[in-house]
């Protein structure tokens, strides 16, 4: 890309652009005094950047220059792999099964926990993130859980009016029994929450009585987890895949 196409911008406009946060976060980070430019804190929203300027927040720095491409990646996330882009512990990361083939930096879209696998999307897209993993959107996260012992009706009336956690109460899930095996062991289940708390689905099932043996994400808003693909494998999302997902938060 000409770094000429362009002189200046807003600085909440570079921000979504270099996927930092949406414009809107942006301007919340801006008038908390989180973003510096060239080392000086800004608090204005209509500060304009150029091409040579460089942003903090945080710890983290981008060059204002023109951005990467977006890319938008869907990962079969195994068990026992961390939703992070890098580990002080050198566990291996979700960034890690995207090897050298994925030539953009791109970020995981909330988190699934280091024992639960399934769907994953990651993407520099800044907005399309905030408005997917910002709980006003309402965004739907399917899951399908193995638990421990024939799940009870009372269970599932609970779970679908919401449990108390530590943390607070869960809004209503949806529930739906799929089959359990012959001696009353295990049941699996199919759960749909839009919140994003900590380990949230176990925490739930746990808080009813009924353990969780394993747990895969299976939908996340209207993309699905590809049924070819196997864990550890992902692929780019198709046009159509992506503006159905911008669609459902009112990206146009």
């Amino acid at each position: 890309m000409d770094c000429s196409r362009y002189q200046s911008e807003r600085l909440q406009k570079g921000m979504a652009r270099l996927g930092i946060a949406s414009r809107r976060h942006a301007e919340i980070l801006i008038s908390q005094g989180l973003v510096k430019v060239n080392g000086q804190t800004i608090t204005q929203p209509g500060f304009k950047v150029t091409p040579e300027d460089v942003i903090e927040v945080g710890a983290k720095t981008y060059s204002s220059g023109p951005s990467e491409d977006l890319v938008y990646v869907m990962l079969y996330k195994p068990a026992g792999v961390i939703t992070s882009v890098t580990d002080p512990h050198q566990r291996k990361t979700v960034i890690d099964l995207l090897g050298q083939n994925i030539k953009e930096r791109v970020y995981p879209v909330g988190r699934l926990d280091y024992d639960t696998s399934g769907l994953l999307l990651l993407t520099n897209d800044g907005e399309l993130t905030f408005r997917l993993t910002h709980p006003s959107f309402g965004v739907e996260k399917v899951y399908r859980a193995s638990v421990a012992g024939n799940i009870s009706d009372q269970a599932i009336r609970t779970l679908e009016s919401g449990v108390r956690l530590e943390d607070g109460m869960t809004s209503p899930a949806k529930i739906k029994k799929l089959s359990r095996d012959k001696n009353g062991n295990q049941t699996e289940i199919e759960l749909a929450i839009h919140e994003g708390k900590n380990r949230q689905v176990r925490r739930m099932l746990e808080q009813v009585g009924y353990p969780v043996f394993r747990l895969r994400r299976i939908c996340f808003g209207p993309l699905q987890l590809d049924p070819k693909m196997t864990a550890g494998e992902y692929r780019l999302l198709t046009t159509s895949e992506v503006n159905a997902l911008k669609e459902a938060v009112s990206i146009r």
